[in-house]
């Protein structure tokens, strides 16, 4: 264990990968939140400063502005540390499973929950490297019970997929309330 000399040692700050980036991010976002504040809370006349429905709001944007400010300042003058574009592109990596949530989104509605969940548990589970047919088996297992959990036992309205219209009339309402 390396112990600290002076009380400069122990309050030594580096500038660790992805730090500037982030404190960039950071400050952006939160004067973003600031410079729509005005038009998203009001003040209300004849009532007490903490009572305020605007007045937590604006304390928290001015503090994430304040903050997010000294963080950037203190990325700037503290020593650099070698790897920030790795651990950048480590965060945009797991953008990646936003992307695969949206086409998610997107398809329910054309293929139906059914088919759609299992088709993107599958294809995860192989995108994550699961490439046995033992695997394969239990993410459609998995999606199949998700499915009738939430469509069956918990009632959950997820909309019915276009391509449900192609089935016989009975099988299409069977799998419009179950699947």
């Amino acid at each position: 264990m390396i112990k600290a000399r002076t009380l400069q040692d122990l309050f030594k700050r580096y500038r660790r990968p992805g730090d500037l980036f982030y404190s960039v991010i950071c400050l952006a976002f939160s004067l973003f939140l600031a410079f729509n504040l005005s038009s998203e809370t009001t003040w209300a006349s004849n009532t007490k400063l903490f009572a305020q429905p605007a007045f937590w709001p604006y304390a928290a944007v001015i503090a994430m502005v304040l903050f997010s400010s000294l963080h950037l300042i203190s990325s700037l003058v503290s020593p650099k540390l070698d790897g920030r574009w790795r651990e950048v592109g480590f965060w945009l990596r797991s953008v990646e499973f936003a992307g695969w949530f949206l086409i998610y989104v997107i398809i329910v509605p054309q293929l139906g929950y059914l088919p759609t969940t299992v088709l993107f548990t599958v294809a995860l589970s192989l995108r994550l490297g699961y490439r046995g047919l033992t695997y394969l088996g239990s993410a459609a297992l998995f999606a199949a019970v998700v499915v009738i959990v939430f469509k069956s036992l918990l009632q959950v309205k997820v909309p019915g997929g276009a391509a449900y219209e192609l089935l016989p009339t009975a099988m299409r309402s069977f799998f419009l309330t179950y699947f």
